[in-house]
């Protein structure tokens, strides 16, 4: 039982010629990912749920990688990650004791969530674990777009800037 669930937590890359393909959890492919470079994702994304590596070297890697978007679905548990021509490499957030999504999406404390992420060095699992209860149910980070926009589960969101990214106000 236990290999089991081992098994089922696991990362598998399925490789069947010299093309990578995108990393799956529970036993299929989801799409070919010939326009990114699986591997650096999967490290990117091992990184993450370790907490070895800060968010700006996280978004570097996946940029090399070829990564345009990615996805963090916590009702799902998952991070996908997309490219230029639609291809799609998904992989599982692991993370074991998080708390459901908050009903109430709670601004003020996603952002504050946020700031100490860009300050401190706050490790994901953390981050995550303050979005969950501050009522975010999934967000897109978007590489090229600079920014990060966080939704609830009734539609209320929150849009992020990448440090030094934002538009002049006028």
């Amino acid at each position: 039982m236990a290999a089991l669930a081992r098994r089922r937590t696991a990362w598998r890359v399925l490789v069947s010629r010299p093309v990578l393909l995108s990393v799956v959890f529970g036993g299929g492919i989801l799409a070919p990912a010939d326009d990114m470079n699986t591997e650096l994702i999967v490290e990117a994304a091992r990184h993450t749920l370790a907490g070895t590596a800060p968010f700006p070297e996280i978004v570097a890697k996946l940029i090399t990688a070829g990564v345009e978007y990615y996805h963090v679905d916590y009702v799902g548990m998952r991070k996908s990650f997309y490219g230029p021509g639609g291809d799609a490499v998904v992989t599982p957030i692991t993370f074991e004791g998080l708390p459901s999504v908050g009903a109430e999406f709670d601004a003020a404390a996603l952002r504050a969530a946020i700031v100490d992420s860009q300050r401190h060095g706050q490790k994901f699992r953390d981050f995550s674990r303050r979005a969950m209860e501050a009522g975010v149910q999934g967000y897109f980070a978007f590489l090229r777009g600079k920014r990060v926009t966080y939704w609830g589960r009734g539609g209320d969101q929150h849009t992020e800037w990448f440090p030094g990214a934002a538009p002049a106000q006028s």
